[in-house]
């Protein structure tokens, strides 16, 4: 029975008509979880699962790891994520290992790029993220910026990462790379992205970068990582490595990986380029919503006394009709509506057809091709800097950080 089993205990089980031994992990489904020496996790009845031995507690020994003060200096802003983590498999978790000793002893290969700091911001679920976290985030990058880095790497989750990048976008003016950076898979499997990821964001944080950008696997090899710009990037697969893709422009440089050289895009802001500002101000009352067939104008009744609702709209940026007298509702109410569309790529425009006319006259905007979540958190720093409806309204069209390009490329 699994009741004689804790997390940690060496078990020895049938799988395959083969004889394994491996971790009990925990029971799942009326299955004991058991990971193998080759870091991979099987599930197994708890019937053919016996006891080997329980192994005592391992003591954690500080690890003093020498820096080389020669190399650049750069700080690492945690919110979580697994640049660096332990599994204990007796709590069934994953503790976060976060000063730069624990860094540097879990992943070498960092310490032959830079000199680093920490900051132990936050340690949660990328769910869990929220605009009052952005806006600490924001401030602890700034005074580290101000205090001397000449790079920022956050690790964080990567449910929300976009979300988080955009929003810095925004919150600061830097003159050096803020790279956000996570990891698709755990540590403890051998297919973890975690510690290239890690070495490729740190090399992108020490290059003539000079804007926010997120740093992953490019491919499902480990080749190269792909930098993405923070306001033009979106996950596209729920557990695949090479999850992040550029939308709507290519990717704005990559990292070759072991070699570490990076290779900026010609458009890519540069290094020194901006003056470092903080503009922290964040409108929390705004709502992405996505349209679909026959949605009651009830749903967008529940967002009255909201500052602002991006609409992820069908193809060019569309509702249903039935929707549009409640949309001119919240307009008058000075709510701010933006448009947006649910395709990957392409631009709205509501010119085309009569139910966009519609919005228009209802008193819609227009969203470009910004992405619906970038959309978002742009409408959240606009309102929360920007009082003047009209000119609220003016800069959610204007192009702030490369959100929005002026036309779409062909094939974009």
């Amino acid at each position: 029975m699994t009741t004689e089993f804790v997390s940690g205990d060496f078990v020895r089980c049938e799988y395959g008509g083969k004889q394994l031994k491996g971790i009990y992990i925990t029971e799942r489904d009326g299955m004991a979880v058991v990971k193998l020496g080759s870091g991979y996790n099987i599930g197994v009845p708890p019937k053919v699962c016996t006891f080997v031995e329980r192994p005592a507690p391992a003591a954690v020994k500080p690890v003093d790891v020498k820096q080389d003060s020669s190399l650049p200096n750069l700080s690492i802003v945690s919110t979580g994520g697994t640049i660096a983590s332990r599994i204990d498999y007796r709590t069934g978790s994953v503790t976060s290992q976060f000063n730069a000793s624990d860094i540097l002893v879990a992943i070498p290969e960092l310490a032959e790029i830079a000199n680093y700091r920490t900051i132990p911001l936050a340690t949660i679920l990328s769910e869990n993220m929220t605009p009052a976290i952005w806006q600490e985030l924001a401030r602890a990058i700034h005074e580290e910026i101000k205090g001397g880095a000449k790079g920022i790497i956050v690790t964080h989750g990567t449910d929300t990462m976009a979300y988080s990048a955009a929003a810095i976008s925004f919150m600061i003016d830097t003159p050096v790379p803020i790279v956000f950076v996570g990891s698709q898979r755990s540590a403890d499997r051998p297919s973890s992205d975690n510690a290239m990821n890690a070495v490729c964001a740190a090399a992108a944080a020490t290059s003539d970068l000079g804007e926010v950008a997120v740093v992953m696997h490019a491919s499902t090899n480990d080749d190269h990582c792909t930098i993405h710009r923070g306001t033009r990037v979106r996950k596209m697969h729920t557990s695949r490595r090479d999850a992040f893709r550029s939308l709507g422009i290519p990717p704005i440089g990559k990292v070759e990986y072991p070699s570490r050289t990076v290779t900026l895009a010609p458009d890519t802001v540069r290094r020194g380029t901006h003056k470092l500002a903080l503009h922290d101000k964040l409108e929390p009352h705004c709502a992405l919503v996505q349209f679909f067939p026959g949605m009651s104008p009830d749903i967008l009744r529940a967002f009255e006394g909201y500052k602002g609702i991006v609409i992820s709209g069908t193809g060019l940026g569309h509702t249903s009709t039935t929707l549009i007298p409640q949309l001119r509702h919240l307009t008058g109410a000075s709510t701010v509506v933006v448009m947006t569309s649910q395709c990957m790529n392409g631009r709205v425009c509501d010119r085309v057809y009569d139910t966009g006319r519609d919005l228009l006259d209802a008193g819609v905007i227009e969203g470009g091709d910004m992405l619906p979540e970038a959309a978002l958190v742009k409408m959240m720093w606009v309102l929360g800097n920007e009082k003047d409806g009209e000119k609220a309204k003016a800069l959610m069209q204007a192009d702030l950080k490369g959100e929005c390009n002026r036309r779409s490329a062909h094939g974009l």
